[in-house]
């Protein structure tokens, strides 16, 4: 399905919509990097998310979607892409990204020296969508490269070759996650050359939607018991009873998948959520919440249409 068509079914502001389109008639998708342009596995729920996403990027503006774990950050940060049809480059922040890997370095092509252009490099050129995935985790130096391309001005200055005008179809979108080991505070300058969006938790009933959509065919009680094993599991980490290991959608998702290739409920969450957890405890109290919920024995035909 396109993705436009999605929108407009969960009530998707037709203006928005309209300006999307527009969008995508101004700036074709096509050349080199077609073949980057996402389709996505997995589909973001909440309308006024998408509202305000939509808006911000329509808008010209670069997107911070900040949240706890398993809000759909990524998931709406690839939808995007889809929806305007644009080549997707994604950086994955570490503690040792350098300036190198976002814009690019020296490289010899067998007869001189050449400028090989990084993901940043080649999506403000190609005018595709830039992903800073955990943008929290990277050095502020790395990131001050940066501040030209994401303000006003556009253009990315690359030293000793030239300077690069950023497409007027390209846009950043970073994601981050308050808490994990080796974060930081992200810096006034930088933060205020984005739009920031609190990512919600996922409500249930966009979770069942999910789940049906991902997975037809699954019968909605025990799909419902799911969502609500999801939620308790949600509670307990915000009330710190167990860490956010164990809260983890694409897990629940890939134990689904399991059960649907024939194996038990139990083994499939087993695998999937309880072992995410290296604490014996806190695996016991991850286990109590699973069996009162989802019997052990749960197989594919029980699930299953």
């Amino acid at each position: 399905m396109d993705l436009l068509s999605f929108l407009t079914q969960e009530g998707i502001s037709p203006d928005l919509l309209g300006e999307v389109s527009a969008f995508r008639t101004e700036h074709p998708a096509g050349g080199d990097y077609a073949e980057r342009i996402p389709e996505p596995a997995y589909l973001y729920y909440g309308r006024e998310i998408w509202e305000k996403a939509l808006a911000a990027l329509l808008a010209g503006g670069n997107l911070l979607l900040a949240g706890p774990k398993a809000t759909g950050k990524n998931v709406l940060a690839e939808n995007l892409a889809a929806v305007f049809q644009r080549p997707l480059w994604n950086v994955s922040f570490h503690i040792n990204t350098d300036a190198a890997s976002l814009i690019g370095t020296d490289s010899y092509d067998g007869e001189k020296v050449v400028f090989r252009p990084g993901p940043v490099a080649l999506s403000a050129g190609y005018g595709g969508f830039c992903i800073f995935d955990e943008i929290n985790m990277a050095k502020n130096e790395a990131l001050a490269v940066l501040h030209s391309a994401l303000d006003f001005r556009r253009v990315i200055e690359v030293p000793g070759y030239d300077r690069i005008t950023v497409d007027p179809g390209a846009r950043f979108i970073a994601t981050m996650n308050y808490g994990y080991a080796g974060t930081r505070d992200l810096n006034e300058a930088l933060s205020s050359r984005f739009m920031i969006l609190s990512m919600p938790s996922i409500a249930k009933t966009d979770l069942e939607r999910l789940l049906s959509r991902s997975f037809p065919g699954i019968r909605p009680q025990p799909a419902g018991q799911f969502c609500l094993l999801f939620e308790e599991l949600d509670k307990k980490a915000g009330h710190q009873e167990i860490s956010e290991r164990a809260l983890d959608l694409r897990g629940m998702l890939d134990a689904i998948g399991l059960i649907q290739k024939g194996i038990r409920a139990g083994d499939a969450l087993e695998m999937c959520i309880v072992n995410k957890s290296f604490d014996q405890y806190e695996q016991e109290l991850i286990r109590d919440v699973i069996k009162s919920r989802i019997p052990a024995e749960l197989g594919r035909k029980e699930l299953f249409e």
